[in-house]
């Protein structure tokens, strides 16, 4: 008989209550684009404290992930997740009545934190629960689906939410998940601690002085561009990285395993959802403003045009799983991503006048996210050793929110370089106008009312002109990522096939004399 079991009711009820705080991460990350006016009528924030609210939440995550995950692999995975998302609630709270724009920044770093704690702790209980390679790598494509579909509906529950209550009760969404949750985990969720022994305090901070400073420079670069901040807050992450490499390659129990980046599988799948991130999240961030601020849609209805291509990467994150169960994974991988770029291509051809066109082109960009998210995380978690689980959960999540940040500055930074230098500015309007105009798209829509009449369409026009040379731009990286895919992962063999061959070796008769 196989080692390998397959999951039962429990394991999949189980899957189900993890959804929930995964689905809230999502949610919690763009929900907040919509009722940030409402927001700022109450608050008053400066521009800047409007921009640490909408980044702090991100910025959080992204530094504290592998902290957490590898103090869930010392204090038990069920029971970080049961007080990350304790944590998680009572910080929503507290979000939701926040007096201040400062009180609400703080608010949501510490939202960021907990959801550090929630992240790879749901996807390591994953690896836990389903033994059997097939079903595990199903459970990670509904895993990473649901964290999509509460980024798409985030900004339709935002939506809903201010229109009936007030901006403070888009929080108060992660208290009855919370509930649910604790009142579940006991029952349907194993605990499993497989490390001994404390943290490494010098390890952990070193994590922190790379991460924070390399994600606030590519978040300060989208906002002001390249300035010595930025190189500054660059310099002082890579010498930290540096150190911190250093020394997990000296100590005995170190926080992350560099050992890991040995394995050929592992180093390419982490590279395919770096890649693939990059090229993703700054077309993520260009599609909804093209949905909004070209054609026109309010964010509400501009989230539902979003359904179709949240649908593809459902299609893509169960049905690659499925698809790998016969074929190697990073055939499927690249096959897809190939397929992907057609999306990109479409694009690229867009004019002012084709939401079908670049909805069509983003749900196929979609399907490809939904593949590399299901079959790239279940490689990085499936090579790791079951005592470093945790710890290579929360890489992989570490590599993907870098890869939505740095998409968003490079493609958001390319899009309104060439928003700058192509458009003209109407001869006649006073300065000041003229620089709200000519900085972006969304200055001049603020201005409509006060600008000649064809201005506002010739800047919609310039802008679109910048999506279709950053499409382009992603898909060369993502067409890179295919072929990485096509090299480096086809030894891979079909998902099950080991187990399947254990079993058959284990259940084979024996021929005793």
């Amino acid at each position: 008989m196989s080692s390998r079991q397959s999951a039962g009711w429990r394991e999949w009820c189980g899957l189900a209550l993890l959804a929930l705080p995964t689905m809230l991460l999502g949610l919690d990350v763009t929900a907040l684009y919509l009722v940030t006016p409402s927001l700022a009528v109450d608050l008053d924030p400066s521009a800047t404290e409007t921009l640490w609210i909408m980044d702090a939440y991100g910025f959080f995550i992204a530094g504290f992930l592998i902290a957490m995950g590898t103090l869930g692999d010392r204090l038990g995975r069920r029971r970080l997740l049961m007080i990350g998302v304790a944590a998680f609630a009572a910080v929503s709270v507290s979000a939701a009545f926040a007096p201040t724009a400062l009180w609400l920044i703080v608010a949501r770093a510490l939202l960021g934190v907990a959801g550090a704690t929630l992240m790879p702790s749901t996807l390591s209980l994953i690896g836990t629960m389903f033994t059997d390679a097939r079903q595990r790598a199903l459970a990670i494509g509904v895993w990473a689906t649901m964290f999509a579909l509460g980024m798409a509906a985030g900004p339709v529950v935002g939506g809903i939410l201010v229109a009936s209550l007030w901006w403070g009760a888009v929080f108060l969404v992660a208290v009855p998940v919370a509930l649910l949750v604790l009142a579940g985990a006991p029952a349907l969720l194993p605990e499993h601690r497989t490390r001994a022994g404390r943290l490494d305090p010098l390890s952990v901070a070193l994590s922190l002085a790379a991460l924070l400073p390399i994600v606030y420079a590519i978040k300060h670069g989208a906002a002001y561009g390249v300035d010595a901040q930025a190189v500054g807050a660059v310099v002082v992450g890579g010498g930290a990285a540096v150190a911190f490499v250093r020394r997990q390659l000296r100590i005995p129990e170190p926080l992350l395993d560099m050992k890991l980046f040995t394995t050929r599988g592992f180093a390419t799948a982490l590279s395919v959802l770096l890649i693939g991130l990059v090229g993703f999240g700054g077309v993520m961030l260009l599609v909804t403003q093209y949905l909004q601020l070209v054609v026109g849609h309010s964010p509400i209805t501009a989230g539902l045009w979003m359904g179709p291509p949240a649908l593809a990467m459902l299609i893509g994150a169960i049905g690659a799983p499925l698809m790998a169960a016969r074929i190697s994974p990073g055939r499927v991988m690249a096959a897809v991503l190939s397929l992907s770029l057609a999306g990109y291509a479409l694009l690229t051809l867009a004019g002012t006048d084709s939401q079908l066109t670049v909805v069509a082109g983003f749900a196929l960009v979609y399907l490809g996210l939904g593949v590399i998210a299901a079959l790239g995380t279940d490689i990085v978690v499936g090579a790791a050793p079951a005592d470093r689980s945790g710890s290579a959960a929360a890489l992989s999540e570490t590599v993907q929110e870098l890869g939505i940040a740095a998409g968003v500055a490079l493609l958001g930074s390319l899009t309104t370089a060439i928003y700058r230098s192509s458009i003209d500015t109407p001869a006649g309007l006073p300065a000041p106008l003229a620089e709200i105009y000519s900085d972006s798209l969304a200055g001049a829509s603020s201005v409509a009312d006060r600008i000649p009449t064809g201005a506002l369409e010739h800047a919609r026009t310039v802008f679109t002109g910048g999506l279709n040379t950053a499409s382009l731009a992603a898909g060369l990286v993502v067409g890179a990522a295919a072929l990485a895919c096509f090299l480096m992962l086809r030894h891979l063999r079909p998902l099950g096939e080991a187990d399947r061959e254990a079993a058959s070796i284990t259940s084979a008769p024996r021929n005793d004399r």
